[in-house]
C-alpha cells in the first residue's frame, strides 16, 4: 500500500496507549521541527518492529492496532497532530496532515 492508495476506509495500524480504557493513539514531539506527530503504519509487523522505538509513558500499555484510516485522521485532526507513515526501520514514507 502506498500514500495514493489510502482512501478513507483503508485500514492502517498504529499504536494505541491503553487500548480499551481512555485509550488514545501514540503521539510524539519532534522538538528540532516543531512537529506533533502520529506514528502510523502500512502493516502491523512494521508496527510492532518499531513500537520500542518512541517515547511512552511508563505507567501506560500500549499495543498496535488497525484503525480506519478516517478515523485516524480525525483524530489528528482534533489533537493538533499529523500522520507520518513510517516503514519496518522507522523511516518516513509519507507525511499526511
Amino acid at each position: 500500500m502506498t500514500k495514493k492508495d489510502l482512501t478513507p476506509e483503508s485500514w492502517i495500524w498504529a499504536i494505541v496507549e491503553n487500548p480499551g480504557r481512555s485509550e488514545s493513539f501514540l503521539g510524539q514531539y519532534d522538538e528540532t521541527n516543531d512537529i506533533r506527530f502520529v506514528p502510523a503504519f502500512y502493516d502491523k509487523e512494521s508496527a510492532l518492529r518499531c513500537m520500542n522505538s518512541f517515547s511512552k509513558n511508563k505507567a501506560s500499555v500500549y499495543e498496535a492496532q488497525a484503525v480506519i484510516f478516517e478515523d485516524l485522521l480525525n483524530y489528528t485532526k482534533k489533537q493538533g497532530f499529523i500522520i507520518f507513515i513510517l516503514d519496518n526501520e522507522g523511516k518516513i514514507l509519507d507525511k499526511l496532515s
